[in-house]
């Protein structure tokens, strides 16, 4: 297209680069404008970029003694931004991808699952109770079938640590204790922006 309007200059008795041809210059700037044009959102509002972020930890560091099961096995303190526009509720999972064993992963371990916390809270407290939740928050079950947080304790090698935040177009119903794939499915076209950091441990 670019070779149409610019012309041929190698042609005998052709006018330069065809710049002088009826409408050139408004068809030449229409293409250039809609190579650059970046999309929109479509609700018209800037797109915000979720992050989440624990001052005890830094992404890909590894997770303090404190916050595991050879510690006092408190949940660290999270925090989050960017919660876009419209969203409705939050959830937040926490799990393992490399259990047993980082070199032989065969399973997912749950450590942590929350859902319908209220988009205004701006993240969680070092070793927050049931009780110190923001309003209306529920809990969910993790591996070793209970709610609330569940620290690192891998058998063997260094596991990474998935902190999972997803922000969604509404407030999900009771769903009396669900595991992380019940959640995730309630939350199936639902999930308006996701984000994740990530911490290792180790014995």
């Amino acid at each position: 297209m670019f070779k149409a309007l610019l012309g041929h200059p190698g042609r005998k008795n052709s006018r330069p680069y065809g710049l002088f041809r009826p409408g050139a210059f408004a068809l030449l700037a229409s293409v250039l404008a809609a190579a650059t044009m970046q999309p929109k959102p479509a609700n018209g509002e800037p797109s915000m970029t979720l992050k989440i972020s624990s001052s005890d930890f830094s992404a890909g560091g590894a997770i303090p003694r404190v916050y595991t099961c050879d510690g006092q096995g408190i949940s660290p303190a999270l925090s989050w931004s960017g919660v876009p526009a419209g969203t409705k509720s939050l959830a937040l999972i926490v799990d393992d991808p490399d259990a047993p064993d980082p070199d032989a992963p065969k399973m997912t371990w749950i450590h942590w699952v929350l859902y319908d916390i209220p988009p205004t809270a701006n993240g969680l407290a070092e070793a927050v109770t049931p009780q110190q939740l923001p309003a209306g928050t529920r809990d969910g079950l993790n591996s070793w079938n209970r709610p609330g947080y569940g620290g690192p304790c891998p058998p063997i090698g260094r596991h990474r640590y998935f902190f999972k935040l997803y922000a969604l177009d509404k407030v999900l119903p009771d769903l009396h204790d669900p595991s992380k794939a019940e959640l995730l499915k309630a939350m199936d076209g639902h999930i308006v922006e996701q984000t994740h950091m990530i911490g290792t441990y180790q014995h």
